[in-house]
């Protein structure tokens, strides 16, 4: 199929139909990846979807894949995308009524281009919300991220198997170590094949948020790199919407990590995303009682179980804070987490650009992504071992403690420059020792509010809060809860160019303007 759009743009597509002469819905999946292979995407199987009685379009975005125009991510996918369903919903194989779908940036260009839309339903999957949420994280540059994707992902296949071209961009990914330890030296490279790179790294952090649209199906990962968009996504369309979240990463979808497996239950096979597609399309788009199950259904680490909710955030969960304590010493790992605020005291936090605490697990999406080999639950021992990770432990619990929803850390911290980065871990510590990581999140403390970037003032006492993500989980009884902040997460987050070797500034607690990790706990 041809498809022409309001500047005259034309875009390729497939259509896969039933065998039938009868108008019918149509989903859309646009797609910057290729039109090969199964047309539903990674997780969804199209035909099975053709099989329910849906048309399938499958069509490449601007500049991919024979399309024409030029590729520039995120750029013109709400408008494209609008006039794409305005174009399906007048054929004469279509019955007005349409959906988006897709996985990742396919899900994305789905969430913005719903609400100009006719669209009467939407599907996203480990899908970010905008170019700011795929690209930034607290105000700092998703550097682990963004330079492989775009070399691997959006470059590498464009180019003629062979060719000149194509052998410096696999070199480039061969030495991606070292183009994150200077980022600077892929950008010739990158202003050359991917010129949209560059404004990335000049934007500002404020994150463009999609406006409501149509009945949402929103699935997501604890370890994906999206997940806060897709949260926050389902939570602008209450109704009619479903959220489901698992013990998956963006690419490690069958609940088995190289340090830990989750059962069975855990995978998406089993769990079934096509199932779900189906349900919520005939929901939304036939008036069919076909609810896929609850509204929120969320896989609870820890317990290793799925559980039902009514709706997210999670009702009846009440914010619980824990102290950070200790006499100055967290990064020797004598930091406590108490139920209440002990006496004041402050530990110094350090950096050093030239050896910064390296990423271990958590929401990656980096090299070896496929094989999660650096990503999810992995243990943190050899990490905290690091001298400027600062440490703080609770006690062991009597009893098992069920945390589900966002957690945050609130620092009362002084710094020694009108910037610095704050990189916080939620950490489940086993009776054996093993640290595993569960969630978390960085600040780049000027854009503390992202609509009005602002220095701090060196030397004063400064609440900042960190937003380390969202979790369900239940920290089991002998098990204790642990907090490691960092000046830096790398490379998964870029360095802060302002940050010298040195003291970055003193997190505080106890007393006046002490700091402590906020915690969602469940009655269970």
């Amino acid at each position: 199929m041809r498809i022409p759009l309001r500047d005259n743009t034309v875009l390729l597509a497939d259509l896969y139909r039933p065998d039938t002469a009868d108008r019918l819905p149509t989903a859309v999946r646009r797609t910057p990846y290729g039109r090969s292979g199964a047309p539903g995407g990674r997780s969804v199987d199209g035909l099975r979807l053709v099989r329910a009685g849906y048309n399938l379009l499958v069509q490449s975005t601007r500049g991919r894949d024979g399309s024409d125009g030029a590729f520039r991510p995120f750029a013109t996918e709400r408008e494209d995308g609008a006039d794409t369903l305005d174009w399906v919903a007048a054929q004469p194989w279509c019955d007005g009524r349409t959906a988006l779908f897709g996985r990742s940036y396919e899900g994305m260009a789905a969430l913005l281009a719903a609400p100009d839309s006719g669209c009467g339903a939407v599907a996203a999957q480990v899908a970010p919300g905008s170019r700011a949420g795929a690209t930034r994280s607290g105000g700092a540059f998703q550097l682990g991220f963004c330079l492989h994707w775009v070399l691997c992902d959006l470059v590498l296949p464009e180019l003629a198997a062979g060719s000149a071209a194509a052998a410096e961009v696999i070199a480039a990914l061969d030495d991606i170590d070292r183009l994150y330890a200077d980022p600077g030296a892929a950008l010739e490279l990158l202003d050359r094949c991917a010129p949209y790179y560059r404004d990335w790294l000049e934007e500002p952090a404020v994150a463009e948020e999609p406006a409501a649209g149509p009945p949402l199906l929103s699935i997501g990962g604890w370890y994906d790199i999206f997940l806060a968009d897709g949260l926050a996504a389902r939570s602008r369309r209450p109704e009619l919407s479903t959220l489901v979240v698992g013990p998956w990463s963006h690419c490690v979808t069958g609940g088995i990590f190289p340090q830990r497996r989750y059962g069975h239950a855990a995978d998406e096979d089993v769990v079934d995303i096509t199932a779900l597609h189906i349900a919520h399309f005939d929901r939304a788009l036939k008036g069919r009682d076909t609810a896929p199950g609850a509204p929120v259904r969320l896989f609870v680490t820890g317990a290793d179980e799925w559980r039902d909710f009514p709706c997210w955030p999670v009702p009846g969960t009440t914010d619980q804070a824990v102290h950070l304590a200790g006499r100055g010493r967290a990064a020797e790992g004598d930091g406590r987490l108490l139920p209440e605020p002990a006496e004041p005291a402050s530990d110094q936090l350090r950096h050093d650009p030239a050896a910064p605490v390296p990423t271990c697990g958590g929401a990656t999406l980096m090299t070896g992504m496929f094989v999660g080999a650096d990503c999810g639950p992995l243990d943190q021992r050899d990490v905290e071992r690091h001298p400027h990770v600062l440490r703080y432990t609770g006690d062991r619990l009597h009893r098992p403690l069920t945390v589900i929803g966002e957690v945050r850390v609130v620092l009362g911290f002084a710094a020694t420059t009108p910037d610095a980065d704050l990189a916080a871990k939620l950490v489940d510590v086993h009776p054996d020792g093993r640290a595993e990581l569960l969630c978390d999140g960085v600040l780049r403390a000027r854009h503390r509010d992202p609509g009005a970037p602002a220095g701090l003032e060196p030397g004063r006492i400064t609440e900042l809060a960190v937003r380390l993500g969202a979790v369900a989980h239940r920290f089991g009884a002998g098990h204790r809860i642990r907090l490691d902040l960092a000046a830096s997460n790398f490379p998964r987050f870029d360095l802060d160019p302002a940050l010298a070797a040195g003291v970055v500034g003193a997190v505080h607690h106890g007393g006046a303007h002490g700091s402590c990790l906020v915690l969602p706990v469940s009655p269970d």
